[in-house]
């Protein structure tokens, strides 16, 4: 049964493939978006992993969730980017080893993901002169603050730097906090994405494991409005964190 759900999931990157090169091209971004989010639902689908969006954001505040806003989450797994997808397609800042992934890090790429070198600051500053451009443009763009991977139960500190984006666009700052759990409600271990754990590893333990929900937690949205990317970041790791608490 694992190995027929693993051929699945081939076939299902396949055709995610063949629709990036053939129908992209000729079609609008509203369709785009909408391919995305279905292939994402269909791909936790085959992962067994069902997606339950918890609303804690503020009523207020609530027309945020589809406006022009910078979408921050802590990061657990690779899965971290389809669950988000479910609710609303975003073009990714993400570390450029993901673009080496077979047939994973292509469709990334294609379907608007940013790749970022690690520790090298022009690129930080080439990467965030263009989102600034792209939020003004409209385009909703997200990223995982903490720079990698954390074990469930953990959230590392949050790194400022492409908060700034976000403040010299004039949008405030979406968060969101994400979580796997087993059919009892306690933490999924096998969507632990951490360490030097393979994608292909990875696969195989949520394929092993039995199903799990991803609670995906909107949070109050963060005002950027004269405020300093540091109190930014720092407000958003305190709300992550009480999201992931609760």
């Amino acid at each position: 049964m694992i190995a027929w759900r693993f051929i699945r999931i081939i076939v299902h990157l396949f055709a995610g493939m063949l629709t990036c090169a053939v129908i992209f091209p000729w079609t609008s971004t509203a369709t785009h978006e909408a391919l995305i989010r279905r292939w994402s639902k269909n791909l936790l689908t085959i992962c067994k992993v069902r997606v339950r969006l918890i609303d804690r954001a503020a009523d207020s505040l609530s027309a945020h969730a589809s406006s022009n806003v910078l979408v921050v989450s802590n990061h657990v797994s690779w899965l971290d980017i389809f669950v988000l997808n479910t609710l609303q397609p975003c073009h990714f800042v993400a570390k450029s080893d993901i673009r080496k992934w077979p047939l994973v890090g292509w469709l990334c790429e294609k379907a608007g993901t940013i790749f970022l070198a690690r520790g090298k600051q022009r690129e930080v500053r080439r990467i965030y002169e263009g989102l600034v451009h792209q939020i003004e443009a409209g385009k909703r763009i997200a990223f995982f603050p903490e720079g990698t991977t954390a074990a469930q139960g953990a959230i590392l500190p949050f790194h400022a730097n492409l908060f700034e984006a976000a403040i010299e666009a004039r949008v405030p700052v979406q968060p969101f906090a994400i979580r796997y759990v087993d059919a009892q409600g306690a933490l999924h271990t096998a969507a632990d994405f951490i360490g030097e754990m393979t994608f292909v590893e990875s696969m195989r333990l949520i394929l092993q494991g039995g199903g799990m929900t991803a609670d995906l937690i909107r949070l109050p949205v963060i005002s950027t409005e004269n405020a300093h990317r540091r109190e930014v970041a720092q407000a958003a790791w305190v709300s992550v964190g009480e999201g992931l608490g609760s």
